[in-house]
């Protein structure tokens, strides 16, 4: 119920951030910055305890929304289809530790994604623990998240 809670805080103080996202980058700067504030929240919610979660919960969204934001509106269609197929196989196929790469050579934005953790839920769900960097201009952003396997075999990100 906390997590679910903290879920609700972090999109909803995500979505309120992209009104600032500027909008000649459009669709892939702001889901972006909603996932980048999804995921800061959450992160900022594992940190904060007691009366200081609401405010480090609320101070991931605004630095993830940020950080997600400026990585989004840089990554083009196929910088997204390479980090995606990239995270599939790494997900589905890379022993725990083994990275897996990408890179776009037309854009020269690349990627990885390393499984750190593997384990299964109480109702049979596998899931992976994994990191994940995207290196923009000479940037490399990291991130942190859980994905479970899908009954279709797909692995949907999860936190």
């Amino acid at each position: 119920m906390a997590c679910l809670k903290n879920i609700a805080i972090s999109l909803v103080l995500a979505v309120s951030l992209t009104a600032c996202a500027d909008s000649q980058y459009g669709q892939k700067q702001q889901v972006g910055a909603v996932l980048g504030g999804v995921a800061g929240g959450l992160l900022g919610s594992k940190v904060g305890g007691g009366s200081g979660k609401l405010a480090a919960t609320a101070i991931g969204s605004v630095l993830g929304v940020f950080l997600g934001s400026e990585v989004g509106k840089s990554l083009d269609k196929a910088d997204q289809t390479y980090a995606s197929q990239t995270h599939q196989k790494a997900l589905e196929k890379s022993p725990t530790g083994n990275t897996e790469e990408w890179r776009n050579p037309d854009s020269g934005h690349s990627g990885s994604v390393t499984p750190t953790y593997t384990f299964r839920k109480g109702d049979g769900q596998y899931c992976r623990e994994y990191q994940q960097t995207v290196t923009v201009g000479g940037r490399t952003e990291n991130a942190y998240g859980t994905a479970c396997r899908q009954p279709d075999g797909s692995w949907q990100v999860a936190s």
